[in-house]
């Protein structure tokens, strides 16, 4: 909202765009839709920049990583309204059960953080429980979102380890299964680093 307040939002675009073509880029994101501080004056420049992003990562055959905070609806919404890039990532997944169906037919991902490990959070477990695996990953969110039994400290990459125990455990599979479905699916999605910079393979 404020990029398009002060007219720059074009020109932020545009820089973007450029710096998406490096081969180094994973991801455009994230981006998404902010209800949460996001009054009514801001939404419609929100959901400009989304749809722009998502084109943007069309365009460079990039993961469109989204940010879905109290607009699920606006966001399931305009990824089908602009048609979704084919590997679209919710990050720090916060749905329900509803999200998740939605999810598991459009063949996008799920990408879980240290939330769902909370007790009261079993919209988000009910939504990993009907998961399909090859659309499940797992993430921090550093400082953010830490998993029990850490709640309230600061959030660190090396904690995703917790998180991933909870899903499995919940999920009632094997660590080392989970642990190989979310490599298979990570590298999916954002590929692998190679000696020399990015490969896809």
């Amino acid at each position: 909202p404020e990029l398009e307040s002060a007219g720059t939002l074009d020109e932020a675009l545009e820089t973007l765009d450029a710096l998406a073509a490096e081969p180094r880029v994973r991801a455009i994101g994230e981006t998404g839709l902010d209800y949460f501080r996001t009054g009514e004056e801001g939404v419609e420049a929100q959901q400009r920049s989304f749809r722009e992003h998502i084109r943007l990562a069309k365009k460079h055959d990039l993961a469109l990583q989204i940010h879905d905070r109290q607009a699920h609806d606006d966001v399931v919404r305009i990824l089908l309204e602009e048609g979704a890039p084919e590997r679209t990532v919710f990050h720090c997944y916060s749905g329900g059960a509803e999200l998740a169906r939605i999810c598991n037919k459009q063949g996008w991902y799920m990408s879980f953080a240290g939330t769902v490990t909370f007790k009261n959070s079993k919209d988000i477990q009910e939504s990993l429980r009907i998961a399909r695996s090859e659309l499940i990953l797992a993430e921090t969110d550093a400082p953010f979102l830490t998993p029990h039994p850490f709640r309230g400290r600061p959030n660190a990459s090396y904690m995703t380890n917790y998180t991933v125990r909870f899903m499995a455990a919940h999920r009632e599979q094997s660590l080392e299964d989970l642990c190989r479905i979310i490599r298979a699916n990570s590298k999916r999605v954002y590929g692998v680093w190679g000696l020399s910079g990015f490969s896809g393979e």
